[in-house]
């Protein structure tokens, strides 16, 4: 009976927050370039972001890899009513049979994308699904972080998990595409991992630093990072360096 009780509340949460919130994409060019190659990609990103990336990411029909546990159970209501599909698994139960249906996915041509260190941790420690993924569909992982200026973090949750203050500016950086070759073997494999975490570190130390910075920095810090230019997501996504949903 919980189940459908915390499942309204989250959603109308999100409905009610994500259309105030003001959101700056910066490296939107590592997204388009995918996007302009007419690839489906794997996104990951940590477990602390999911309430703006659920509102910024809506109605793509993205598919996520979700947790056959009880907190996955009304979170798979949230997000498909958002527009996301979901495949079932986690790390401790189904992963192979959530693994191949989200290869299914991208193979039709649809977007996938982890929450790289759940269902329960240990926070901003990347499991490895995106890179076996990767290897077995020729599909690049895209790797994000949204940082959040105002907002409450739930401190005795393991991940730390953050939801904006309504009308609170947040930031989204997107990294460069990784690639892992499909015939890959054992050591390019260990060495996609760190390369993948990596990746999530950065992204994720510069979107939670944004809002201390001034100005000015970060004006050099987009200028370094989005040295491709900008370009319109499309439906809802920032449009250069700043966009209001």
């Amino acid at each position: 009976m919980q189940i459908p009780v915390i499942a309204w509340a989250a959603y109308w949460l999100i409905r009610l927050i994500g259309p105030t919130l003001r959101v700056e994409i910066v490296g939107v060019h590592n997204a388009v370039q995918i996007r302009d190659a007419g690839e489906p990609a794997i996104g990951a990103f940590w477990h602390r972001c999911i309430f703006p990336a659920a509102w910024i990411w809506r109605r793509r029909g993205i598919v996520v890899l979700n947790t056959v546990h009880f907190d996955g159970q009304w979170t798979r209501r949230v997000i498909e009513r958002l527009g996301f599909g979901t495949a079932q698994g986690s790390s401790s139960r189904g992963a192979l049979e959530g693994l191949a249906e989200m290869a299914k996915s991208l193979e039709a041509g649809r977007h996938v994308a982890f929450t790289i260190d759940g269902p329960r941790g240990p926070r901003y420690v990347a499991k490895p699904g995106p890179v076996i993924l990767a290897r077995r569909t020729g599909r690049p992982i895209s790797v994000f972080h949204i940082g959040v200026e105002w907002g409450y973090t739930l401190k005795k949750s393991w991940d730390h998990f953050r939801i904006p203050c309504p009308f609170s500016r947040v930031v989204m950086f997107v990294a460069p595409p990784i690639r892992v070759p499909t015939d890959a073997g054992s050591e390019i494999m260990q060495a996609k991992q760190p390369e993948m975490q990596a990746a999530l570190e950065r992204v994720r130390d510069l979107a939670e630093s944004w809002f201390r910075l001034s100005e000015r920095e970060r004006d050099r810090l987009r200028d370094a990072w989005c040295e491709g230019g900008s370009a319109n997501l499309g439906d809802g996504a920032a449009s250069g360096r700043m966009a209001t949903h």
